[in-house]
């Protein structure tokens, strides 16, 4: 009977004991805290709709509108002239550029002259006593002629009989072989077309020029034309004249230039056409690297915002009573940075900036910050928070 007793005592006590040790360690186990409910500052824009030019974004090289590539007719010594034959050296309209030595051919020039000159003497007895009615004009011809000078045109003919007897004498013949001495004897001589500046020189004095060799180029200063590639469906949009600004890649410095020139044809591989922007400005030098805006057209009842608030390429958040919400929107024109809009009404409050895991049905705070009144108003819309 008393072992039993001391059993039963025995497993009383080490119930107790278990009982005991899981209270000490419940006592020891504290409540976990709970994080604190944190709720994001916003900034946000105000929705005010209005026009937003569309610009399309282009880049080129200028070129000069008005070049001249130089190349000899003719075959000769090159001849200095006033100015040296060098890259970068400038010249007036007119101004000899090339000088190819034509002695040589303009003593056979001179020659023709001189047989021409004494056919026509030939035949002033026969038209004094033939045909006395046209004697005057033709020696009128002959007190004109001046062997230093271009030729003269001849007298017209009146007459069949005239005609047959002026054309009896090779007279039409010698006189078109002397017309088409000159105009290669002028081939020796190159003159600048317009104001401008040599950018290339492939010859020196002294060089022996060859028949068909290229000499240089020659460009016009101050007016230059840029090459820009805009895609098909632009084509519609852009319009002869139309203001264009341009800038270099620092954005120091600003250009206006003007739409020129549009090519009617697509480029199959790229589908882009082509169009020429003139931009005159006495700084400019060709070559220089410059971006373009091209105004495209006006959209109406729309807003202007980053691309990073859109969201799924057709959404963006707003604010309603401090909870994020999605609504979405028509996307009608995507820049580099920005995308426009339409289809957002006026007076919704829009994110300023992304949110980082921002979502639907989100708690957020919106930043409220006095800011002073711009002299400014934007267009688009009416800012009434500013950064993250």
């Amino acid at each position: 009977m008393r072992n039993i007793i001391l059993s039963v005592l025995g497993l009383l006590l080490i119930v107790g004991a278990v009982f005991f040790t899981i209270k000490i360690i419940n006592s020891k186990t504290r409540p976990r805290p709970r994080p604190p409910k944190v709720i994001k500052t916003v900034f946000v824009d105000t929705i005010k709709n209005g026009t937003v030019p569309i610009k399309i974004a282009a880049n080129g090289n200028l070129t000069a509108k008005r070049r001249l590539e130089l190349y000899a007719e003719v075959q000769g010594i090159f001849k200095g002239g006033a100015k040296l034959f060098k890259t970068g050296q400038k010249y007036r309209r007119g101004q000899s550029l090339i000088r190819i030595d034509a002695s040589e051919y303009y003593a056979s020039v001179q020659s023709a002259k001189s047989n021409l000159y004494n056919q026509v003497t030939a035949i002033m007895p026969d038209l004094r006593m033939d045909y006395p009615e046209i004697y005057d004009k033709w020696q009128t011809y002959l007190s004109n002629f001046d062997m230093n000078k271009a030729t003269p045109q001849l007298p017209e003919t009146t007459s069949e009989k005239e005609k047959y007897f002026i054309t009896g004498r090779n007279i039409h013949t010698s006189y078109y072989n002397v017309k088409n001495l000159e105009q290669r004897l002028s081939k020796y001589t190159i003159s600048a077309p317009f104001d401008g500046v040599l950018t290339e020189a492939l010859v020196t004095e002294g060089t022996l020029i060859r028949q068909g060799q290229k000499l240089g180029e020659f460009i016009e200063t101050g007016v230059y034309e840029m090459e820009v590639a805009v895609g098909k469906e632009y084509a519609d949009l852009l319009k002869l004249g139309e203001s264009v600004e341009l800038s270099n890649l620092n954005k120091t410095k600003n250009y206006k230039g003007t739409v020129s020139r549009i090519n009617s044809r697509v480029d199959q591989a790229t589908q882009t056409i082509t169009a020429f922007i003139e931009v005159k400005d006495p700084m400019l030098k060709e070559g220089i690297y410059l971006e373009a805006n091209l105004d495209a057209k006006k959209e109406t009842n729309a807003i202007e915002i980053d691309r990073n608030l859109l969201q799924n390429g057709d959404q963006i958040f707003v604010v309603r009573d401090s909870i994020l919400d999605v609504i979405d929107v028509q996307p009608v024109y995507f820049s580099d940075k920005k995308v426009v809009l339409k289809g957002v009404p006026d007076g919704n409050v829009i994110l300023n900036k992304p949110v980082p895991g921002a979502y639907a049905g989100m708690l957020v705070k919106v930043y409220q910050e006095k800011r002073k009144k711009s002299s400014v108003s934007d267009n688009n819309m009416i800012s009434t928070g500013t950064k993250q």
